[in-house]
């Protein structure tokens, strides 16, 4: 499900990068300052990639790159800026995405020791009422003793009526 999601998202930034370069491309005829920045940032990228494959294939570094034409400088400015738009877009939504998983894991957190709080303070009352019954056992017994060995009998004798009574119905 999120492999076709992310897929459609790439083609969507993509597409809408295309107008983005499309207009650089017109700021950069009309306005020759923004044009030679543009180039310029072309053919820095330019010789730091081509640096970089000199270096990676085990070529010689130490040759002049030479510098792009115009136009091409201007080509590969507008897509470097149209790749830049799209990872940054894409970077975003990460992030986004991330930041929206995490507030959920923490709503489902407090809800969990929310439960786990509730089940305590359960327990706690279930103790609470276990030491009541326990103390009015000792007092029946008490009390039983009180009467003496015929008391001890009948309260046995009337348990056991009161609890053969209870477990037919």
């Amino acid at each position: 499900m999120v492999l076709p999601l992310l897929k459609l998202g790439t083609l969507a930034l993509k597409t809408l990068s295309k107008p983005l370069g499309n207009r650089l491309k017109k700021q950069a005829a009309l306005h020759p300052r923004f044009r030679q920045f543009i180039i310029n940032v072309a053919q820095m990228n330019h010789r730091m990639s081509t640096q970089m494959q000199r270096r990676i294939y085990s070529h010689a570094t130490d040759v002049e790159i030479r510098p792009l034409d115009e136009e091409k400088a201007v080509q590969a400015a507008v897509d470097l800026i149209g790749e830049v738009f799209v990872f940054t877009v894409a970077g975003a939504v990460v992030i986004f995405e991330v930041q929206r998983s995490a507030r959920s894991e923490a709503r489902k957190e407090e809800v969990r020791r929310q439960e786990i709080e509730a089940l305590r303070q359960r327990d706690e009352s279930l103790v609470a009422e276990m030491e009541l019954l326990k103390h009015k056992l000792v007092e029946l017994e008490q009390a039983a003793k009180g009467r003496g060995l015929g008391g001890i009998l009948n309260f046995k004798h009337a348990n056991s009526e009161s609890g053969n009574s209870a477990k037919p119905a």
